[in-house]
């Protein structure tokens, strides 16, 4: 385990090992590009402007407002970048930073505001866990097979609203939209009642494909510039009345969120393994024997209005892991492409919900509740079976084993606040 002088605690997400990539502003300047360690944000383009990155990348891409560039500029100028940054950081490693004055390079986390790390063209989300599926289905669909006859066929997937993609922290404003009541002829339009969140994982797309030509599944991960927790925030209600036949639309393109830090799949390396058997054997173009799952451990958090007011912490109502995952971020990939549709740096494409086989391991509250059946009880005394105003959700994801120093995500947050107007 390497060391760096910047000290970085056990528990830490951000130790030298991840040195995640991100955009922040501080009392300095910004957006700029950062990069995270233990508590502190070294200021990546302060640094390439004091020429101590020469050779790693060219050095405009670095000077940018967001991740773009540097992302599509693919995998090894991300590695040369954040091994010259790790060779500064080392405590046995080049001096440099620290003998032109540390404070003029590394700035405390808690003295910035982080931003969306780069400038999203297009957004999918995608429907990859087999159990949240499956309790979707049982719970749509009581009659009948709850897996529709294409799911273990292709990662069933749809377009989102890239202008709504939000980072850590920024508030969550209550939806409205066309809902219909069981009792009610006609549909009604109010705010919704079944305000939900959705546990996913979503990479942004990194060396960009050309139009007509799909990513192959065995090239996937080299198109990959990192990992990000997503929210998928969903009114359930305005989607169970508008999803057919076309799919989500109002009931998902009102918020989603993201954590502001992008994990490269470097320092996800020592967590990748194997994903599930999946059976029947997909098709060609989805079959690659090689390891395209990690091992992320993954955890929601709940805290209301009066949790906060009586001085009581965030309780955790799920914990799930994304290794299990049915279809892998290369088959993902590669079915998104396989027309010859094309990816631009900085694509973001979400997992889907991640729910797990245990009651308590479910990343919706519709699963979580059953639809409203099963409310949660809240340490204070409080329940919920959907998100009230006030309430406070928060993802968060981090990857451990023996031998190997634990990284993680950071936290992707929002507050529900009353619809506007």
């Amino acid at each position: 385990m390497t060391e760096s002088w910047i000290p970085v605690g056990e528990a830490s997400d951000f130790p030298i090992e991840n040195l995640p990539f991100g955009v922040f502003s501080s009392a300095r300047g910004g957006p700029r590009i950062g990069v995270a360690i233990g508590d502190r944000v070294v200021d990546v383009r302060a640094v390439a402007e004091a020429g101590l990155l020469e050779g790693a990348c060219d050095r405009s891409m670095l000077l940018e407002p967001a991740l773009n560039a540097l992302f599509g500029s693919g995998r090894a100028t991300m590695r040369a970048v954040r091994e010259r940054v790790a060779a500064l950081l080392r405590a046995d490693g080049d001096p440099s930073l620290r003998e032109r004055g540390a404070d003029a390079f590394v700035v405390p986390s808690a003295d910035v505001r982080m931003h969306v790390p780069v400038e999203i063209g297009d957004y999918v989300d995608f429907y990859s866990s087999l159990e949240h599926a499956t309790n979707l289905g049982r719970l749509f669909r009581p009659d009948s097979d709850p897996l529709l006859p294409n799911w273990r066929w292709i990662p069933i997937g749809y377009h989102g609203r890239s202008a709504t993609i939000v980072v850590d922290g920024t508030p969550i404003t209550r939806p409205s939209g066309q809902r219909k009541p069981p009792q009610s002829v006609a549909p009604v339009f109010g705010p919704t009642a079944m305000l939900d969140i959705e546990l996913e994982v979503g990479f942004f797309t990194g060396k960009p494909n050309a139009m007509g030509t799909p990513v192959a599944i065995n090239d996937a991960l080299d198109h990959i510039a990192g990992v990000v927790l997503v929210n998928d925030w969903s009114a359930r209600d305005i989607q169970a009345w508008e999803y057919q036949p076309l799919g989500p639309f109002l009931g998902k393109s009102f918020a989603t969120t993201i954590s502001p830090w992008v994990v490269t799949l470097d320092a996800l390396e020592p967590f990748r393994t194997h994903g599930p058997k999946q059976e029947p054997e997909p098709l060609e173009y989805l079959q690659s024997g090689a390891a395209a799952s990690f091992e992320i451990d993954l955890a929601v958090d709940v805290q209301t209005a009066r949790m906060r007011e009586r001085g009581l912490p965030a309780q955790t109502i799920s914990r799930t892991t994304f290794r299990d995952m049915y279809w892998n971020m290369a088959q993902q990939l590669a079915h998104a492409t396989v027309n010859g549709a094309l990816t631009r740096p900085g694509d973001l494409f979400a997992s889907g919900t991640i729910s797990g086989s245990a009651p308590d391991s479910y990343g919706s509250l519709i699963e979580l509740t059953w639809r409203g059946e099963r409310p949660i009880a809240l340490a204070d005394g409080e329940t919920r079976t959907f998100l009230q105003d006030g309430d406070e959700v928060t993802l968060r994801g981090w990857c451990e084993k023996p031998g190997v120093r634990r990284i993680g995500f950071g936290a992707a947050r929002g507050t529900i606040s009353a619809r506007r107007g």
